[in-house]
């Protein structure tokens, strides 16, 4: 699994650490989120996968012993929990298990959830920052 003795810093250093079938998961993950979010930037937070879009946290993703953990923020999570009762659940995420076909559609559609989520919150708070004070 990944080495933890070094920070990590890339998304390629994080799945380098893994065996290749996994690592084969992971870039596709990978590329479903950069496809759906070409404007998000990368990043490791947390120590896994990141995907940011305008500062924020879009989703993150990440591969344990038995599942691929994807954490879409709660928002994401609500808005999807029928379609992701069907798997198990940790703290903030959902549990794509690795014997098991990846849910690639179901992680598209969270993204593109999750991209209308992002620049409604920035756009609430530009508006509220020129409201006047009462």
């Amino acid at each position: 699994m990944a080495q933890m003795q070094a920070k990590l810093t890339t998304i390629d250093e994080y799945i380098t650490g893994y065996p290749d079938a996994v690592q084969a998961i992971l870039q596709k993950i990978r590329r479903t989120i950069a496809e759906e979010a070409p404007n998000a930037t990368e990043a490791i937070a947390y120590g896994i996968p990141t995907f940011k879009l305008r500062g924020k946290n879009l989703v993150h993703f990440g591969a344990y012993k038995q599942h691929i953990g994807f954490y879409p923020t709660p928002a994401g999570l609500d808005a999807f929990a029928e379609q992701l009762s069907a798997y198990a659940s940790g703290k903030g995420s959902a549990q794509f298990p690795l014997d098991e076909p990846m849910p690639f559609d179901l992680i598209r559609e969270i993204v593109r959830f999750r991209m209308t989520q992002i620049p409604e919150k920035a756009a609430r708070k530009k508006k509220n920052a020129g409201a006047p004070a009462e």
